[in-house]
């Protein structure tokens, strides 16, 4: 049955008491603040280091603690709804989220900092999971699509503004004003929260069931998660598996990982429900959930490192760009939304995958170093928009032949599968940035020892000499002009094949998309147990 049913046929449909699209927007408030302090505090990093006497490798830990405390929560949801209540979980975490956020923006020293971090991303993590799966009990089948639109503009055009709000704040305010803007938007959310969300009648029956806690999966889950995530966010900074640091970690997270899955799967009330994957839809939503996260991420690192790095554009200039295509998607995601109820969501995420396939693959031919802002804005929106096609189709495709018991440990799933993905993305990105420039570069210092690059370099020194410079200085800053000409044709080269694999991803999920079960649009019953 839908998860706005009850299990049996006999019993009547459960329907909230308050209006449902006031009870999406709240929920849907909750979960926007929480996915945007995933990014709004990149930028900030120089100033808070300065400002609380840490190095920058130090300061890049108020990102990781947040991400692995966030991340070992995102699983345990369902297990947490059981055990609370959703209604009252909802609340703690943003009641906890909030106080966490003010804490951080008091917060004296870094050691202080990163404790409130943790706490923080701990709370935010339950905040994803129980809205989706609020608006997924709120509504009937046939008018999720709607409300799992109005839930993607957290989820996608958050992580967007994040970076060009943050540096606003950060250069026109301080730092700690990024945490404390929670403050009022989380009082208001758990007003309207506390005012108008119900539980359904399975969530009582789900706390019945649940018995011990399960020490020994979430022990695994700790050390395997948090590894991981240690893992990705390091890796490139300590090269990887030249350090013995990341390659005992990554061991760590192995052995964890693998140890979680199989003591959870013969576990009576599991913490992280792993026999969820069982199901066709949930194993396969997931899987494109993990490279969602990944193109969602690689493309919105790529684009303002690719601006801001190689092209001279300031952080406001970049994140200009990044808003363009948010507010593309952002028009475009209630649209989608309707079509949900005249397509299968298959269909329209095959549509999503493919549009997505060729935007990466129109980016290969059009990156170089003399884009323009039209153009490199243009290339964002084309990038952006497929991803309007395939975050709300793929929400829907999720829950075909899910009970609706299941629905919270299914978005908590969904949830930390895509926030892995965006990991997985933005650790990739900036490995392959970095090893494939490298290559490149030495590949095209090959051609420095033809006439063609002595002659470019001596006509160089010579428009330098006429410019007031001596021969000597002349045909120095010519070099140094040229090997930075090839380092940046170098970099360019390496941006082109992270697009091209973005591309190839793509492809493959399209025709994964056909893997999907069928949902039958516009129908009550579309979404059933099988």
């Amino acid at each position: 049955m839908s998860a706005a049913r009850t299990e049996t046929s006999g019993e009547e449909i459960w329907q909230p008491k308050g209006n449902p699209w006031i009870i999406a927007i709240a929920v849907s408030l909750a979960a926007f603040m929480e996915v945007l302090d995933t990014s709004i505090a990149n930028v900030a990093l120089p100033h808070i280091a300065g400002n609380l006497g840490a190095s920058n490798d130090e300061s890049t830990w108020v990102l990781t603690s947040y991400l692995v405390s966030n991340a070992i929560v995102l699983p345990i949801s369902g297990w947490l709804v059981g055990w609370l209540g959703r209604k009252q979980f909802f609340l703690a975490c943003i009641v906890f989220f909030t106080i966490s956020s003010f804490l951080c923006g008091i917060a004296p020293n870094l050691g202080f900092l990163l404790l409130f971090r943790v706490l923080q991303g701990a709370f935010g993590g339950g905040l994803q999971p129980m809205a989706q799966a609020i608006l997924g009990d709120t509504f009937p089948p046939e008018k999720r699509g709607l409300a799992f639109a109005l839930y993607g503009v957290t989820a996608i055009c958050a992580p967007a503004i994040g970076p060009t709000l943050g540096g606003w704040i950060t250069d026109n305010y301080s730092w700690r004003w990024i945490f404390y803007i929670n403050v009022p938007v989380g009082a208001l959310a758990l007003g309207l929260v506390y005012q108008l969300v119900e539980d359904p009648p399975y969530i009582s029956r789900l706390k019945q069931r649940l018995s011990g806690f399960d020490f020994i999966g979430f022990s695994l889950l700790i050390v395997g998660v948090g590894a991981l995530q240690i893992v990705l966010d390091k890796g490139q900074e300590d090269d990887w598996f030249g350090s013995p640091f990341i390659t005992t970690l990554v061991a760590i997270a192995a052995v964890g990982l693998v140890s979680l899955v199989i003591w959870e799967w013969f576990q009576k009330e599991p913490i992280v429900d792993v026999r969820l994957f069982k199901i066709p839809n949930v194993a396969t939503s997931n899987l494109m959930f993990l490279m969602l996260g990944m193109a969602l991420f690689s493309s919105t690192v790529l684009m303002p490192q690719l601006l801001q790095t190689l092209m001279g554009y300031s952080a406001q200039q970049a994140g200009m760009v990044l808003s363009a295509g948010a507010l593309v998607v952002l028009v475009a995601l209630p649209m989608v939304g309707k079509l949900t109820t005249q397509f299968q969501a298959r269909h329209l995420l095959a549509f999503g995958w493919i549009s997505l396939a060729v935007s990466m693959y129109v980016s290969c031919k059009q990156i170089d170093l003399l884009m323009s802002f039209r153009s490199a804005t243009v290339l964002r929106v084309w990038q952006y928009l497929p991803v309007a096609f395939l975050f709300v189709p793929l929400t829907l495709a999720g829950y075909v032949g899910l009970p609706a018991e299941k629905t919270n440990a299914a978005a908590g799933l969904m949830n930390f599968m895509r926030n892995i993905g965006q990991s997985i993305g933005t650790s990739a990105v900036t490995t392959l940035i970095a090893r494939r420039s490298q290559y490149h570069q030495s590949v095209l210092a090959g051609y420095t020892a033809s006439s063609r690059f002595h002659d470019a370099t001596a006509a160089l020194a010579m428009r330098l000499t006429t410019a007031g410079l001596s021969m000597h200085a002349a045909q120095q800053q010519a070099l140094a002009r040229m090997y930075a000409l090839v380092q940046s044709q170098a970099a360019v080269l390496s941006y082109v094949e992270v697009y091209w694999l973005l591309a190839i991803g793509s492809a493959i999920m399209f025709v994964g998309s056909f893997l999907l079960k069928r949902n039958e649009p516009g129908k009550s019953g579309n979404v059933s147990v099988h």
